[in-house]
């Protein structure tokens, strides 16, 4: 039986998501991702113009007056939604927690799947697969995502994104959207170079057979140490546990310079393989970012056609 307080919280964001796809990304997703294919539509006369390899011969002898054929491109998407559970999205120092806010992205990413009659379906992942909801339609299958993605207690700690691609190809038999949610901490920047070079191969592999879009978890926290005196740090996904002075000029530097590289060797990799990135933020509107995102890849789009 599920919680009377998690089915308020999924109609919570039920409300909101779905007032934010009807209200800001209307038609934007449609005109930013490309169908698989295109299909056949219609025959009509020939225009000046038309290309004379799209006549239909066998209409076109029937009526005596050249007919072409229309295709028109095939709308019908798969969207899979892969969602960091990891200790470390289980943080959040503002408005909400890293894994709250992913909730929410998951929830208006399914939102707009579902109302451009997409499928859209959910790998949740930490060091393992954790669930996953095969792609299918309808606002009930997204209200399960969301009770999922809230409801679910992950048994592990730490994070492997290149695990959660690789399950992506086994189970998918065609293309999809992969926008693939986490804070990406402890891949990119681990200290085993083989533990990068697997996330890298996994993203570019992936990044062949489908489109991924990398969404990044961040908290102000990470980037900035709060002046308390000494502090404990603790690694959410180890469990080590340090103490430092967190009024101390250079230890605060250092800090910083820490996060800037983590952000720098992140962009380097999404950039290396060709994956688009949306940076997101637990102190600021999520909304925004996604606007711009869907309105750079739709200047992308009009300038490769």
């Amino acid at each position: 039986m599920i919680p009377k307080e998690l089915l308020q919280k999924v109609r919570r964001i039920e409300i909101t998501t779905s007032r934010l796809v009807t209200d800001i990304f209307a038609g934007q997703y449609h005109s930013v991702f490309k169908g698989q294919g295109i299909e056949f539509d219609e025959v009509r006369e020939y225009q000046f113009g038309d290309d004379v390899r799209a006549i239909d011969w066998n209409v076109t002898a029937r009526t005596g007056r050249p007919y072409v054929k229309k295709y028109v491109e095939e709308r019908e998407l798969t969207v899979m939604v892969l969602v960091d559970l990891s200790a470390s999205c289980r943080f959040g120092s503002v408005n909400m927690l890293k894994n709250r806010l992913a909730t929410e992205l998951a929830a208006t990413l399914a939102f707009s799947a579902v109302r451009n009659h997409d499928k859209v379906g959910l790998v949740v992942f930490t060091d393992r697969i954790e669930k996953f909801i095969p792609p299918r339609k309808g606002i009930q299958h997204v209200l399960r995502i969301i009770r999922e993605a809230l409801y679910y207690k992950p048994q592990g700690r730490s994070t492997d994104i290149a695990g959660a691609l690789e399950y992506l190809n086994k189970v998918t038999t065609r293309k999809t959207i992969a926008f693939l949610v986490s804070d990406f901490l402890g891949s990119t920047v681990s200290p085993w170079q083989d533990a990068r070079d697997d996330l890298k191969k996994a993203l570019s592999v992936a990044n062949k057979r489908h489109d991924v879009i990398a969404v990044t978890l961040n908290d102000p926290r990470e980037a900035r140490l709060p002046d308390c005196g000494i502090i404990a740090l603790e690694d959410a996904e180890g469990g080590e546990l340090i103490y430092v002075d967190s009024s101390s000029p250079e230890i605060i530097k250092q800090y910083e310079r820490d996060n800037l590289e983590r952000i720098r060797k992140r962009d380097q990799l999404f950039n290396s393989i060709g994956v688009d990135h949306i940076d997101v933020h637990t102190d600021s509107s999520y909304s925004d970012a996604l606007v711009r995102f869907f309105r750079k890849r739709r200047r992308k789009r009009l300038l490769a056609t």
